[in-house]
């Protein structure tokens, strides 16, 4: 790796990062961090700086960094075959075994897994079959998709639609048609703070039925959520949300899609978020935790249900007219199956279930009383700490204040990684299921120092 000030050259002078102020980045303003090595929950750069990795890349690495059995099912695969396409029944035996390992742990009503590359295409797999189900069963007007605000579900031009936050749809023309938003599960946001939790639920109820009546449930096709949303904050959901959510979907005939690129595969101390909350989806999206990111790949897994649908439409209209070329990569297929092995092998879920709870109330115990914290959060291996400028009236900073990235920064400076959250000064952490309390104790230390050096 070269180690000169050539590489961040090339970097300026040819790489265009996602999610990143171009400008500032290309002037030199902002830094680049070439990262060369991993290893549990810690990354190291090529200056030889480690730093604790408490977002998992984003979200992804569950099972932790440098795991040679994951490396070896990649290098063994690319060997023996390095790519063939799932077209017109071809399959693997990575492809295929990792179908099987998908539905054994998938809720009991799920059929079938289609594969592809990331949470956002998967989620505009999930766009087509909804549309597709609904000509297939002659009802060509049931078509627009219910989102949240501060949902996350892509960043295509339609998931980039379902997606509720500002900075994924200012100035791209989006949302576009067929996407309506609806009241985020955000209890700590309510606009009325004398709102009991119950109160609450009852509130997104009936704002979701209200849009409902407004927009016809003749012309509504599928909801979409986050068991727990993600980058719109790290917000469980209030009690009784989802099965409330549920019953109104049912009576309106109207699919559950529960985007579980976040929550799959044990992120929640169970294996998926569906069943943690007993939701019922009708289309399951996964992706991050498939493989722990050792390789891309995402699924829609499709319900009992719409499979039933999708095969009439075949029988009716021959091959369905959707595939990406590097859907069921085997190479991919064959990380998950390693990646999936692990989890089980080495017990990862309890312990996501079990260090998260200790990681939540070890932040809680340290922050929860200082003034500038208005709300710690969390479930299994997820935690949120957000911030106020006045605790009493939850009066939020002004966001050109930027406090959220200040904290981030500064947390940095702790040598561990957070992660500003959009939409306001909110510090999430995502940390990999190997994470032990040592850890987590190193992760809370670094917070409550980075809070103290910038608010005080």
């Amino acid at each position: 790796m070269l180690t000169n000030d050539q590489l961040g050259q090339w970097d300026r002078e040819n790489f265009f990062h996602p999610s990143t102020h171009l400008a500032q980045h290309a002037r030199g303003e902002t830094p680049t961090r070439v990262i060369k090595t991993a290893r549990g929950v810690h990354i190291v750069d090529r200056d030889g700086k480690e730093t604790l990795d408490a977002f998992a890349g984003l979200y992804c690495v569950n099972v932790g960094y440098g795991r040679q059995e994951i490396a070896e099912a990649i290098a063994d695969q690319a060997r023996e075959l390095a790519y063939y396409h799932a077209y017109v029944g071809h399959g693997t035996e990575a492809s295929i075994t990792l179908a099987k390992m998908v539905l054994d742990r998938a809720p009991d009503h799920m059929s079938k897994v289609y594969f592809g590359q990331s949470g956002s295409d998967a989620n505009e797999t999930n766009i087509k079959l909804i549309w597709y189900y609904n000509n297939i069963l002659g009802r060509p007007e049931k078509k627009k998709i219910i989102s949240r605000w501060r949902g996350y579900h892509g960043s295509g031009l339609m998931t980039g639609s379902l997606t509720g936050l500002e900075a994924f749809q200012k100035k791209f023309d989006l949302p576009l048609d067929r996407v309506v938003h609806t009241e985020a599960p955000y209890y700590f946001r309510r606009a009325d703070l004398a709102m009991s939790e119950a109160a609450f639920v009852a509130d997104c109820v009936a704002k979701l039925e209200e849009l409902i009546a407004r927009e016809g449930a003749d012309t509504i096709a599928a909801f979409i959520g986050e068991p727990v949303l993600g980058t719109g904050g790290i917000v469980p959901p209030p009690a009784g949300y989802w099965d409330a959510i549920q019953k109104v979907l049912d009576k309106h005939d109207i699919l559950l899609v529960a985007d579980e690129v976040v929550t799959g595969f044990g992120r929640l101390g169970s294996m998926f978020g569906s069943d943690h909350y007993g939701m019922k989806p009708d289309l399951i999206t996964i992706a991050k935790g498939l493989t722990s990111a050792y390789a891309p790949l995402s699924g829609s897994i499709v319900s009992d249900k719409m499979w039933q649908v999708l095969e009439q439409g075949t029988d009716e209209n021959g091959p369905i007219g959707h595939g990406w070329t590097y859907s069921a990569h085997p190479i991919g297929a064959a990380a998950g199956v390693a990646n999936l092995k692990l989890i089980d092998d080495l017990n990862l879920i309890e312990n996501a279930g079990s260090i998260g709870k200790y990681l939540d109330d070890t932040m809680k115990a340290a922050l929860g009383d200082h003034p500038h914290v208005g709300d710690i959060r969390g479930e299994g291996m997820l935690c949120a700490v957000e911030f106020v400028k006045d605790r009493d009236t939850r009066a939020f900073f002004d966001p050109a204040d930027k406090i959220g990235y200040a904290l981030a920064a500064a947390l940095l400076s702790e040598g561990v990684i957070g992660r500003a959250m959009p939409q306001g000064d909110i510090l999430g952490f995502a940390p990999p299921f190997c994470l032990t309390k040592e850890e987590a104790d190193k992760v809370v230390d670094a917070t409550t120092k980075a809070v103290t050096s910038v608010l005080g």
